[in-house]
């Protein structure tokens, strides 16, 4: 009985330990898992806010830089604007046009006010009390236009905001710092109106050093925050810039209230900064559910269980071995899928960081000042179908690569039936593609303006060759139209230059040459091959494509 007893003990207690060994393993386990989730979701959340934000001031920057030469004292600036704005597709509330005013022009502003169809043309402080005219010396900041039009926005134009705290700073900012600047949190259209920010871009004409004016949009904080997420594991907060101690929180249905935060509160789960407008702004992350409270409960329930079955000890350990093995592989899967998933994003917003800045960049060369502005759209709307066609062909491709042929065969290179085409058909690099692409672009368009107009079109051939020993090959292209001179070829754009003989020579580590012979017009490029076909990143994004495996 002793024995039998000791015996009976013995496992009870083995049975004890591994009960109270399995609880501990559960809880930690737990407590990880719920640990990594939160954070890889607050993690997206940040990431998909800073993309937000980043749109809509590109937005605003682009809606600066389309105006020439504006003239202050218009009361429908916006108008040449509006097809480009709701393009964008966007949720801000109220778009508007602000016009910097000396006193010589607040007279003429009132009547262009009134003539515009507003309700209430008087120069007005922020708050609808009067001006007296003759009393401002200095320009003015004054609400000429707005998008969109209702019975609630049309009685803004005509307000001054010199004198409000958060626009008139905003606004002074913008005008000294020469950007784009973002305000405080501030209500929308009215005193009770719903809780927003607002972004203001400065238009400086060309040869100005101070701004005309200033083209704002205004969006919903809570939209902007991404708030209405019932299914999250978080709630968010703003740290509101005007007050320590006080956040900005949205309810389900989207209304942003103040709340303070006393010294006692729980301290948030994890804090975020932002950029914005020139400014940083501090996101709050609040869980929803008390992940070690809900690990200690299945760390008593796994005991419990132990305890009850301490005759199948044996059983037990095995079972909570499995488990535990089982469990390991399981966060050993997950880490290196968000590990992974973590490297993609990151390459994600890479590439997208490189092709805004590509698109950027053609967007502002092609609607310069004093570009036609027919021949601008022409042109801008090849360029950006140029790009989407190798994007879309890297995608097919996996950004493995694209054949250079098929290049040629895209639908975005104009005249592709008149080019003849030979050469090796090799895979360039995700790079040289896109430069590749911009590149056979600018030439195809520039390729039959000047003979058109006698009937005449040149003949085009584009061959490439790869000459050198293995690891040191170099990639020739030559480009040439014959049927055409100096005199009938229409000139290469600024923007063209640049790319014929500076962005994609660079972007293929090469050098680029341009001229006329007699009978035709000749571009050539000379690159290393190993820039050209870049296997460094084909072997990185191959990386991103081989299934996630268990550590062993």
């Amino acid at each position: 009985m002793v024995r039998l007893g000791f015996i009976i003990g013995f496992i009870a207690l083995l049975g004890i330990l591994l009960s109270g060994l399995a609880a501990y393993r559960v809880h930690d386990q737990e407590l990880a898992l719920d640990r990594i989730a939160l954070a890889r979701a607050i993690d997206v959340h940040a990431s998909l806010v800073q993309d937000r934000l980043t749109e809509r001031e590109l937005l605003a920057r682009v809606a600066s830089g389309l105006f020439r030469a504006p003239s202050v004292i218009k009361p429908n600036m916006l108008e040449p604007l509006r097809s480009a704005i709701y393009a964008f597709k966007t949720d801000f509330v109220v778009a508007g046009w602000i016009a910097r005013l000396k006193p010589n022009e607040l007279a003429a502003a009132q009547a262009a006010i009134a003539g515009a169809g507003f309700p209430n043309s008087k120069i007005r402080t922020f708050d609808d009390k009067p001006i007296d005219l003759a009393s401002v010396t200095q320009p003015i900041d004054v609400l000429m236009d707005l998008e969109p039009r209702s019975d609630e926005t049309m009685t803004l134009p005509g307000r001054s905001y010199d004198q409000d705290q958060v626009r008139g700073a905003m606004l002074a900012r913008a005008r000294v710092e020469k950007r784009s600047v973002a305000s405080d949190p501030v209500p929308l259209l009215r005193g009770n109106g719903p809780i927003g920010v607002i972004v203001a871009a400065p238009v400086i004409p060309e040869g100005a050093v101070e701004p005309a004016g200033f083209v704002t949009f205004s969006y919903e904080l809570a939209s902007l925050m991404l708030t209405n997420d019932d299914l999250s594991l978080f709630s968010v907060a703003l740290k509101d810039p005007r007050k320590d101690g006080s956040e900005l929180v949205a309810n389900d249905q989207g209304v942003v209230s103040t709340r303070m935060v006393s010294a006692d509160a729980p301290a948030p789960s994890a804090t975020r900064t932002v950029s914005f407008g020139g400014r940083d702004w501090q996101f709050s992350y609040y869980a929803k559910t008390n992940s070690a409270r809900r690990a200690e409960q299945t760390a008593i329930i796994v005991a419990a269980i132990g305890f009850a079955i301490t005759a199948m000890v044996c059983g037990l350990f095995g079972y909570v071995a499995y488990n535990n093995l089982r469990l390991s592989r399981e966060i050993q899967v997950r880490i290196g899928f968000e590990r992974r998933l973590t490297a993609v994003i990151d390459e994600l917003n890479h590439r997208v960081k490189n092709i805004l800045a590509v698109i950027q960049s053609i967007v502002t060369r092609t609607l310069r000042h004093g570009s036609d502005i027919d021949s601008a759209r022409e042109l801008l709307i090849g360029r950006i179908h140029a790009m989407s066609n190798v994007v879309s062909l890297l995608s097919e491709s996996q950004w493995q690569g694209v054949k250079l042929k098929g290049l040629f065969e895209a639908r975005a290179i104009p005249h592709a039936d008149r080019i003849a085409v030979s050469g090796p058909d090799i895979a360039v690099s995700a790079r040289a593609a896109q430069s590749l692409s911009l590149l056979f672009f600018e030439l195809a368009s520039h390729s039959d303006e000047g003979l058109s107009l006698v009937g005449k079109h040149p003949h085009i051939t584009a061959n490439w060759t790869v000459t050198g020993e293995e690891g040191e090959e170099i990639f020739h292209f030559r480009w040439e139209e014959f049927n055409t001179s100096q005199a009938t070829r229409r000139a290469d754009s600024d923007f063209g230059l640049i790319l014929l003989d500076r962005v994609a020579p660079e972007a293929l580590g090469g050098t680029a040459k341009r001229f006329f012979t007699d009978v035709s017009y000749v571009y050539e490029l000379t690159a290393p091959m190993e820039t050209v076909i870049d296997m460094t990143e084909r072997d990185r994004t191959e990386k991103f494509s081989q299934p996630v495996r268990p550590a062993r």
